[in-house]
């Protein structure tokens, strides 16, 4: 650990070491290394993290952290039904919560019926229609993407001259998934794909601080004061926020290394916006365990095994 201050991490209390934490310091893990890598062999940008042990980070340094519920996966009911926003999304169509307003909008019919009320509950045998075509449960996908500049993370939007889902081939990828969260149009880098809307939720979900890292290039150098306002927290238009650990990347103070759990929109634009800084080039390359080694940019793959029972499990470190 460097003690020139290029290098630091939020003073945050952390809680214990959990089981999955642990089991993912061995090989080919995670793990709390120096150089904040992934189990795919991490960036080729080099982050010094610093060791402090094992355990999640929370972000809003002035949140009500330790006492954020952490939301459960919701049960089945005894009775097979479950809820119509699910049926959708496990369909492949969209969101739980983009499911919500097609809902209200009065595209969906179950047996022939309109619906818009929230909540409704189906079987999986029931007719269930969006926009007059058959939803049927499809199996599971999961995509890494490495997002090139000028596309636009939605899967429509008859505005946007190119979206992320023109970069996904039909014939290798037949089932209908939707991007996990949203990257600007002008940021790069680790993108994740997926028809599993219950996973979507968990990686989006802010409970669960699901850990990211970005690398990114400003228009001067990061100075040391606000260097420091970074990780001791500054106070957005909609609250404060605090990154989990940044540092300079290779000794250069106009490119560092941030990472963050907040899923604000533009969070860490609008940081060092917020300082005076200008951000010229921002690159995502750490997203809940995955990095973009080996994808050029618009490429994309499915995720291996190993990587997605990390996911079940819930180690989104």
């Amino acid at each position: 650990m460097q003690n020139n201050n290029t290098s630091r991490k939020r003073n945050t209390p952390r809680p214990a070491p959990s089981r999955n934490t642990a089991r993912q310091g061995g090989k080919g893990s995670t793990g709390r290394g120096a150089t904040g890598k992934g189990r795919q062999g991490g960036s080729d940008k080099n982050y010094e993290r610093r060791a402090s042990g094992s355990g999640r980070y929370f972000s809003d340094k002035q949140y009500k952290k330790k006492n954020t519920p952490v939301r459960q996966p919701r049960k089945e009911e005894e009775d097979g039904l479950i809820r119509l926003n699910k049926f959708i999304t496990n369909s492949g169509v969209c969101s739980r919560r983009e499911a919500d307003k097609y809902i209200e909008a009065g595209l969906i019919t179950v047996n022939g019926q309109i619906v818009t009320e929230l909540g409704t509950r189906v079987s999986p045998t029931d007719d269930i229609r969006f926009s007059g075509e058959r939803l049927k449960g499809e199996k599971k996908v999961y995509i890494v993407m490495n997002k090139p500049k000028n596309f636009v993370t939605t899967t429509s939007d008859p505005h946007a001259e190119k979206t992320v889902m023109d970069l996904i081939s039909p014939e290798l990828c037949k089932e209908r998934v939707f991007p996990v969260g949203r990257l600007d149009k002008a940021t790069t880098g680790v993108l994740m794909f997926t028809n599993d809307g219950n996973l979507a939720d968990k990686l989006t979900h802010p409970s669960f601080h699901v850990r990211k890292i970005y690398y990114v290039t400003l228009d001067k150098n990061l100075k040391k004061a606000d260097f420091d306002a970074v990780l001791d927290g500054i106070t957005l238009e909609d609250g404060p926020i605090a990154a989990d650990a940044l540092s300079y990347v290779n000794g250069v103070q106009s490119e560092v290394g941030i990472e963050i759990h907040s899923g604000r929109n533009r969070i860490v634009r609008r940081i060092f916006e917020h300082l005076g800084y200008k951000v010229k080039k921002l690159d995502r390359v750490y997203f809940a365990g995955l990095t973009k080694k080996n994808l050029r940019r618009g490429q994309w793959r499915f995720l291996t095994d190993e990587e997605l029972n990390y996911m079940m499990m819930g180690s989104f470190e």
